[in-house]
């Protein structure tokens, strides 16, 4: 399936691949065309060959006998990295996201990471505001791509088409969120997970949206019916 397209080191997002449900082979070859640098968590590393991607890290822990063929891989006509990373405090998607932000990426796409097993499921998109201010994140599947905000003085803002379904999702409590271009527009407003949450907004016309907040973690949620 892949050669990556060619472009400078470290200008594009690189590509984390986990180990939740797969993606359509459509979402992954686009991603793909623009990443030139491939990690595949080792739970995944199987399946992810048997695409014919190439991949330049392998990663994780190998508790699970996940990758019972690890000298065949070392063997592989790629040549791949073996990172192993024991630490059984962390998942293996922090220690994913953890490698590429000591590599030097300024971004990272990560893709299999939502869908089989829903604890699974929650701790990686939680996670994602653990890094917001080491590293570019964005979590893709099929029918979402999952952004971590940053308060003030940043902001999000990003154009879409009309209709477009987005989901503000508080992490605890977000205090102070404005909005602009949205249907059922925030004004100096909060939301908590579990008392009050922003899901099933949508763009209000073509163009820019809008999103700041002062206090708290959220995340932005495209999502597609």
């Amino acid at each position: 399936m892949s050669s990556h397209h060619i472009v400078k080191e470290k200008q594009e997002p690189a590509l984390l691949i986990a180990n939740g449900a797969a993606c359509s082979s459509e979402l992954l070859e686009e991603l793909l065309e623009w990443s030139p640098f491939v990690v595949v968590l080792d739970g995944a590393i199987d399946r992810v060959l048997q695409l014919g991607i190439k991949v330049d890290v392998l990663l994780g822990d190998f508790d699970h006998n996940s990758t019972s063929n690890l000298e065949e891989i070392r063997q592989s006509q790629f040549p791949i990295e073996i990172v192993h990373t024991p630490d059984q405090n962390k998942t293996d998607l922090e220690k994913g996201i953890e490698f590429l932000i000591d590599r030097g990426f300024p971004a990272v796409n990560i893709l299999w990471a939502t869908g089989r097993r829903m604890d699974h499921t929650l701790a990686n998109v939680f996670n994602l505001a653990k890094y917001k201010n080491e590293i570019q994140l964005v979590m893709m599947d099929d029918y979402s791509k999952i952004y971590p905000l940053k308060p003030k003085p940043s902001n999000f803002e990003k154009w879409y088409k009309r209709g477009t379904a987005i989901s503000l999702l508080p992490l605890g409590r977000v205090e102070g969120i404005l909005t602009a271009n949205l249907k059922y527009p925030l004004t100096k407003s909060w939301l908590e997970l579990g008392t009050r949450l922003g899901n099933s907004n949508e763009v209000a016309q073509d163009g820019l949206i809008n999103v700041s907040f002062e206090v708290g973690e959220l995340l932005l949620m495209e999502c597609i019916d």
